[in-house]
């Protein structure tokens, strides 16, 4: 076959190409059979001529069925281009919803770190500020506190004296100049607002009756605390006192203390003494008696 031949049926578009063999094979085979026929057997011109109609009606009932089926054709081709081109859309917008979400998500991760900076941040000053609370509370006297120390006791004396406020405030004095921490008196935990006081026969601390013998714990470092207490003025003073008028009293280091928290209220006493511990040890020295 030669080339030219092959390339056009190659080219031929396929119904065109099915049309034109099947006609072409028809006639073919309508000639064979036409030159097979003896002669006396050859059809005669109204034979041929309603051979010829026939022929003309089937190839033109075919060519009709080819139009409908080259229209149809076209019109699937027609469906299936605009089906192509929806999904091409389609697959373009599902692309811009993808690059949108990716976008998206790189705003929520860079969100998502800011906030966790922040609370970090948070965290770190909430922790700052819990410890700072415990350190405070610690030294205030809110706050429960455990560590070494001192105990110191004292007692009424046998014939009859009494412990009176003052000395007690001056083995408290003394205590916090030897660089105390945390101080209480028969578990009552000292603060600032804290008041000793005599109450007819007995002593009042926090609003709290207290009963001899006399209980006061002293957080520090329990291998300085005692000589630096003996060392200071109000040590030496608390110390001759308690002497002269014959109360029993110890002192002894305490590998763990356990003070409670003062209570959240410690209501201030009309007669508390106020001001520097200098001027409460003048005031004790006046009370004193001589």
């Amino acid at each position: 076959m030669p080339e030219t031949t092959v390339n056009d049926r190659i080219s031929t578009p396929l119904l065109t190409l099915i049309t034109q063999q099947s006609l072409d094979e028809d006639y073919q085979h309508v000639a064979e059979r036409r030159a097979a026929q003896p002669a006396e057997q050859q059809p005669d011109g109204a034979r041929r001529r309603s051979q010829r109609l026939a022929a003309v009606a089937v190839v033109a009932v075919f060519g009709l069925l080819v139009t409908v089926a080259a229209v149809q054709t076209s019109r699937g081709e027609d469906v299936r281009s605009a089906s192509r081109a929806t999904l091409i859309s389609q697959i373009e917008d599902g692309r811009e919803r993808l690059s949108d979400l990716q976008r998206q998500m790189v705003r929520l991760r860079e969100t998502n770190v800011a906030l966790q900076t922040r609370l970090d941040r948070v965290t770190a000053d909430e922790q700052a500020a819990a410890a700072r609370e415990v350190r405070l509370a610690a030294t205030t006297g809110f706050g429960a506190v455990t560590g070494p120390g001192v105990r110191v006791t004292v007692d009424d004396a046998a014939n009859g004296d009494l412990v009176r406020d003052w000395h007690l405030r001056l083995l408290v004095d003394g205590l916090w100049n030897a660089g105390a921490e945390a101080i209480a008196v028969n578990g009552q935990r000292l603060t600032a607002r804290s008041a000793i006081r005599n109450s007819g026969d007995a002593i009042r601390v926090n609003n709290h009756s207290l009963s001899p013998p006399y209980v006061v714990t002293a957080i520090g470092n329990e291998k300085t605390l005692q000589a630096d207490l003996m060392e200071s003025t109000s040590g030496l003073q608390f110390r001759g006192t308690v002497e002269s008028f014959g109360f029993p009293w110890s002192m002894q280091n305490v590998d763990e203390l356990s003070l409670p928290a003062a209570p959240p209220r410690v209501a201030r006493l009309r007669n508390a003494v106020e001001g520097t511990a200098e001027q409460n040890q003048t005031q004790h020295r006046k009370e004193a008696p001589q």
